[in-house]
C-alpha cells in the first residue's frame, strides 16, 4: 500500500533553468556599474555554461567570471554573497506545483523531499516556492553530511516518515541521483522528463507534475 511520495527539488519542483536565468539578469543589472563592459547576453550565457545546471558551486563560477571578463572593483565573494542572499527572490515553480501537492495531501499521503545542495540556501528556495509546510520531512545533503545517490540519504528520509521503500515513490529529474538511486533503495521511481537525458529507465515518466496523482490512482487500484 502506498503511503508516501518523496520529491527532488531542483528540476522537479523548482524550475531551476528559468530561475537561474531570471536571477542572473537581475544580478547583472544590480552590478551594472562593474560589469557593463561585458554585454549582458554574454555575461548570462557564460554564467549558465560555468554553472553546469547547479553542479558547480558558485565560488568557482564567480572566480572564473571575474578572471575571464577582467572585472575590477568587485570581488567574487561579493557576487557569491549576492547569489546566496538574492537567489530565492527569483525562484520559478514548475506548473501545477501547489495543486499537485494539495491533491496528494487529499490522498492522505505523507510527503517528503530529498535534495542535494547547501542547507540554508535550499531551504530558502523551498520557502520561496511556498511549499515548506506540505512536507513532513525535508532532507538536504549539506545538513546530512551525505548526498544522493547514496542510499543512506533516502533511508534517512524514509525513516523520518516511518514508511518502507515499497510503500513509497520518488519523483525526480536526474537519471542517477534520483531514478536509479531511489530504485536501488527499493522505491518506485517517477522520472520528470528532462530533455537533457534520454532512455531513462524509470517505473513511470511524467511531463507535468499534474500527472503524478493519475499514477497514484493506478497504483492504488
Amino acid at each position: 500500500m502506498l503511503k508516501a511520495v518523496l520529491f527532488d527539488l531542483d528540476g522537479t519542483l523548482l524550475n531551476r533553468d528559468a530561475s537561474v536565468l531570471l536571477f542572473i539578469e537581475k544580478q547583472y543589472k544590480r552590478f551594472n556599474h562593474w560589469v557593463s563592459h561585458v554585454p549582458m547576453e554574454k555575461y548570462i550565457t557564460r554564467f549558465i555554461e560555468l554553472d553546469k545546471r547547479g553542479y558547480v558551486w558558485k565560488d568557482k563560477v564567480y572566480r572564473q567570471l571575474i578572471d575571464e571578463f577582467a572585472i575590477t572593483g568587485l570581488t567574487w565573494e561579493e557576487l557569491l554573497q549576492d547569489y546566496i542572499s538574492q537567489f530565492h527572490y527569483s525562484c520559478v515553480p514548475f506548473p501545477n506545483l501547489i495543486s499537485t501537492l494539495e491533491k496528494l495531501k487529499d490522498y492522505n499521503l505523507a510527503l517528503g523531499m530529498i535534495t542535494n545542495g547547501k542547507g540554508q540556501f535550499q531551504l530558502d528556495n523551498i520557502k520561496a516556492l511556498g511549499i515548506e509546510n506540505y512536507f513532513e520531512t525535508i532532507v538536504i545533503s549539506e545538513w546530512e553530511g551525505m548526498k544522493k545517490p547514496k542510499t543512506q540519504i533516502f533511508q534517512k528520509a524514509l525513516k523520518n516518515l516511518n514508511v518502507s521503500p515499497s510503500e513509497s515513490i520518488y519523483v525526480g529529474d536526474h537519471p542517477e541521483n534520483d531514478i536509479q538511486a531511489s530504485q536501488n533503495v527499493g522505491m518506485k521511481a517517477v522520472w520528470k522528463r528532462d530533455n537533457q537525458w534520454e532512455n531513462v529507465k524509470a517505473d513511470f515518466i511524467v511531463e507535468d507534475l499534474k500527472e503524478i496523482p493519475l499514477i497514484l490512482d493506478e497504483l492504488r487500484k
